[in-house]
This record gives C-alpha cells, structure tokens and sequence, in this order.
C-alpha cells in the first residue's frame, strides 16, 4: 500500500533528523517545505509543488534511499515508524509554520565537523545561514536559480 505524502514526510524527518531534536527536525522539514514552494530553480522544474517529488527526487535524502554506494541502507524512510511527535512536525510544516532564522533556506548536511562550509555545494548554489544541532544550512544564491 502505498505511503500518503503525510506519512512519507513524517518518516522522512524522524529518519533524517530525529537525532536533532525538535529543532532539528522543524529545521530539516521547513528546508522540505521551501523545496516545495520555491519558484524557481531545480525544485521548482522537477518538483513542480509536489512535496512526493520532493522527498523522493533521487539523490536528495540519504534516507530516501535503499542502496548507498552499493549498500542497502536500513536507515530509508521505508523502515522507520514515525511517533505522533514526527506527525505533530509535518503537520506543523503542512500548516505553513517555518522555522525563524533559516530563510529560503534549501539545504542542510552533516559536515561531521564544528565547521560549516561557506557554501553548499562546491557550486555555490547556497550559502551558508545557520547551524542546528548537527547540521548546517544553506539558502540559494543566485547561481541556484540557474540550476
């Protein structure tokens, strides 16, 4: 039976950002939630507004994948079980509710340091806003708007 948009969403940040607490996982589904509104750019083209399309554009989410290089990959979001707290933040993003200081914010990574990089990726697509938790996070610039 296929997964609603809710669930995958509420999947989808307890897998990608449990560990973060509830900052963390608000901050990782407002960057879905821009993803799906932006009006320009890659997500605006292959996304077109669909928050599916968003989760699940190939090589967006690790946790959206069942195979990393070459490996299954238990942690995917077809694995996990979301709380009612994971529901309650989808719910939350659904309903408009954006996290305060990320901006357009489009991206976020582990750099698995104290640092984050400038700019994300090495194309310079996005620059560096803020740091929740053990993520870093990126608004476009606008290089993006010509992806």
């Amino acid at each position: 039976m296929p997964l609603s948009d809710r669930e995958l969403f509420a999947r989808l940040i307890k897998c990608e950002a449990e560990g973060e607490g509830e900052f963390g996982m608000k901050a990782v589904a407002t960057v879905v939630m821009n993803r799906v509104h932006v009006s320009y750019g890659e997500y605006f083209r292959v996304c077109q507004g669909s928050l599916r399309r968003v989760i699940l554009q190939p090589f967006q989410f690790t946790c959206a994948l069942t195979t990393v290089y070459g490996k299954y990959n238990p942690q995917n979001i077809y694995n996990m079980r979301p709380d009612d707290f994971h529901y309650q933040i989808a719910d939350w993003a659904l309903s408009g509710n954006k996290l305060s200081g990320l901006g357009s914010a489009l991206w976020y990574y582990n750099p698995f340091s104290a640092v984050c990089a400038t700019y994300f990726p090495k194309t310079r697509t996005g620059i560096y806003v803020t740091r929740i938790a053990q993520h870093c996070f990126y608004n476009p610039t606008p290089l993006y708007a010509k992806t």
